[in-house]
């Protein structure tokens, strides 16, 4: 039977304060490394069959150069709004009266979250309106508003009704939302068809030479505190540091250039993304010298950014590149071999050997390239298992394609055994890389703007897409802003429960994908009762949960319940191994983990002593002794607080001999406690 005592909270929230203060907080999830079993390996013969290349589509397992726009790709994205200095198309608004209107009330969404809800339910009515004509973008909306409560009830079933109509029309982002309920729900069957599509076309917009940097969306938060220096680098155009290396590049400094065209192209930094202004600059690099640009626009000119396309020079600036000793240019010099692109003919052995110089140097597309041609048998003997072998080490150097090839061999069977819950997780890391994406960075440039309102619906949007930074930006926001958030409930701005309720779900959502301080945060309100009901079951799950990643803090939270009986058996042996098992995880417990030792050795050998009952009247003074550890530890350090608290222990303790001595004095016999004699509770070792 576990104990349900009311739990002396405050002494609790004292050590946690400490250990706030003193343990490092983990808020990212864990990365995602690739280790497959014997087990894993599809049973039977290799299948060392050759297939004829001309048989086999043009290479379709590389992507295409010819890749289409974001627009394209992301039909009623939000970059009209967002974006609108960028040369976008603005003749289908023209023409189709039905986006013009999606459209509007999109801005009339945006400029409610900005101006304390006003408009919010005119934008929500518009949006209605307009899905009811079939208008798949305006449906994916209400689908949002509808799973998020804003200016309608939160329901789930419609929610889930217009991401299932505006999915079948083809809007992208309900295919994600979509996506995501269904692997939440574990209905891997229907997730990993809708994840497949999505990481397709992701693919079509990675490199054909070189892998494309991992822009993940910014965690605006390290733990409780602003992430001040992610968002520095964040700043774009605005940033000084960007700003010094670009007058560095105006004054004719190479290395300087080619960093700055590499901002452009990719959109790192917070820069926007401009394929004309890297081309500018790659070109100005590489008259002054620097190789690094060659390979780029060998890249510019086989896709076409920004420039007309022209295979030809790509592979002359890429067969520069190689000669500078950029091995990555390798890669797509085979490619062009491949699919026959600036060059005479198809020459498959000359592909090979470019792909074999690429991995001999580990660069990742290398290995990548030689798994394609390997499991498709093109220009080689077909073998599945090598292939799989290459794709594994792609994908462990973090390239996304590798990722793409071994979800489909999950998903079909083809060299592995089917897994769809493996192949839902890898073309998930794979479609979240897709133009849909472009959502974190308008929602982070609001944030370093103060439009605090546009971000969280921003990043609120992404939650539902199953984005995890998204999840924890936005309910952090919830949680540091409070009505600052522009949080849109039902009716007008969220009350403290639709704001408490939102950001609970939000946290859990993150925990679910591997986030510790969302676990811990999920521990916290459930222990203490933050928009919830007070449940200690579900506050030693939430813990155990993040314990599971080796979290220290999780580790003392549980040791602590033991301590104390909360949600988890009485048991001071398994507190002490916790405790010390958030030691041995990290250094930096040392001094919460000395109080709560000492808590423990006082528990044993004193059991019915004033000093546990002093200990367990800490609630009465805990607001006094808040301040007090926040002044006296965050200014003077933690030596001061551990001699105090020494003092006072060393104090307690000569009091208790002085009452002795005058008892025995007085003729008087005092008992002296037995290790195991405490009433039940068992010792320590």
């Amino acid at each position: 039977m576990r104990s349900r005592r009311k739990p002396p909270c405050a002494a609790r929230r004292i050590i946690f304060l400490l250990c706030s203060l003193l343990l490092s907080t983990t808020v990212t999830a864990r990365p995602f490394v690739l280790v497959l079993s014997q087990d894993d390996l599809k049973d039977g013969p290799v299948d060392d069959s050759t297939d004829d290349p001309s048989s086999i589509a043009d290479w379709d397992e590389f992507g295409e150069s010819d890749a289409r726009s974001d627009d394209e790709l992301d039909p009623g994205s939000w970059r009209l709004i967002f974006e609108p200095d960028e040369s976008i198309s603005h003749l289908d608004v023209v023409i189709n009266p039905e986006l013009e209107e999606y459209y509007s009330s999109v801005r009339k969404m945006v400029a409610a979250v900005s101006d304390g809800g006003s408009a919010m339910e005119d934008a929500a009515s518009e949006i209605e309106a307009t899905a009811a004509t079939g208008n798949p973008h305006a449906q994916s909306l209400l689908g949002f508003l509808y799973n998020m409560g804003m200016a309608r009830e939160r329901n789930g079933a419609k929610a889930f009704m217009y991401h299932h109509f505006a999915a079948d029309s083809g809007n992208m982002q309900s295919k994600l939302a979509l996506a995501y309920t269904y692997s939440r729900q574990d209905v891997y069957d229907k997730a990993v068809t809708l994840y497949a599509e999505l990481a397709e076309a992701a693919v079509n917009s990675f490199l054909i030479s070189k892998d494309s940097p991992v822009i993940e969306p910014v965690r605006i938060h390290n733990g409780a505190e602003e992430n001040k220096e992610a968002l520095r680098k964040s700043r774009g155009e605005e940033d000084e540091d960007f700003q010094i290396l670009e007058y560095q590049a105006q004054k004719g400094n190479a290395v300087a250039m080619y960093k700055i065209g590499i901002f452009y192209y990719f959109g790192l930094r917070g820069v926007r993304r401009d394929h004309v202004k890297a081309l500018s600059w790659f070109t100005k690099a590489v008259d002054k010298g620097e190789p690094r640009s060659m390979e780029l626009l060998g890249e510019i000119y086989a896709r076409g950014a920004g420039v007309q396309r022209n295979y030809t020079k790509a592979l002359e600036w890429l067969t520069l590149a190689s000669k500078q000793q950029l091995y990555s240019a390798y890669n797509g010099m085979g490619y062009l071999y491949v699919k026959g692109y600036g060059v005479e003919q198809k020459n498959y052995t000359k592909a090979k050997e470019y792909f074999e110089k690429a991995a001999d140097n580990e660069e990742a597309g290398g290995h990548y390239n030689l798994g394609v041609m390997h499991l498709k048998g093109i220009g080689v003997k077909k073998d599945v298992k090598l292939a799989c072998k290459y794709f594994i080490v792609a994908a462990n150097a973090g390239q996304p394609k590798a990722f793409y090839q071994l979800a489909k061999m999950f998903h079909t069977g083809i060299g592995l055994k089917k897994n769809l819950p493996m192949a839902t997780s890898l073309y998930k890391l794979v479609a979240e890389r897709g133009p849909w994406n472009s959502l974190s960075r308008w929602a982070l440039e609001s944030y370093l703007k103060g439009e605090v309102g546009k971000a969280f619906l921003l990043y609120s949007r992404m939650a539902e897409l199953g984005y995890e930074v998204a999840q924890s930006n936005a309910a952090w926001i919830l949680d540091k802003f409070g009505e600052a958030s522009m949080c849109m409930g039902e009716s007008g701005l969220c009350t403290d429960a639709e704001r408490h309720q939102r950001a609970h779900t939000l946290w859990w959502q993150a925990s679910e994908q591997g986030n510790e301080h969302a676990a811990l945060l999920i521990g916290d309100a459930y222990y203490y009762g933050r928009g919830t009901e007070r449940d200690y079951d579900r506050a030693a799950d939430a813990y155990m949960h993040a314990k599971s990643q080796s979290n220290a803090q999780a580790m003392f939270n549980l040791g602590y319940m033991h301590e104390h009986g909360q949600g988890l058996p009485l048991d001071l042996h398994l507190a002490k191994r916790y405790y010390d098992q958030a030691l041995e995880i990290d250094a930096a417990a040392k001094l919460p983990v000395m109080l709560a030792l000492a808590s423990l050795w006082v528990r044993r050998n004193y059991a019915n002593s004033f000093l546990v009952d002093l200990i367990d009247s800490l609630p009465g003074v805990y607001p006094k002794v808040e301040e007090w550890i926040k002044n006296v530890v965050m200014e003077e350090g933690n030596a001061t607080i551990l001699t105090l608290f020494v003092c006072l222990l060393t104090v307690l303790y000569l009091r208790e001999r002085q009452r002795r001595q005058a008892a025995v004095a007085a003729g008087g016999l005092v008992p002296q406690p037995q290790p195991n004699d405490n009433n039940g509770v068992p010792a320590i070792n």
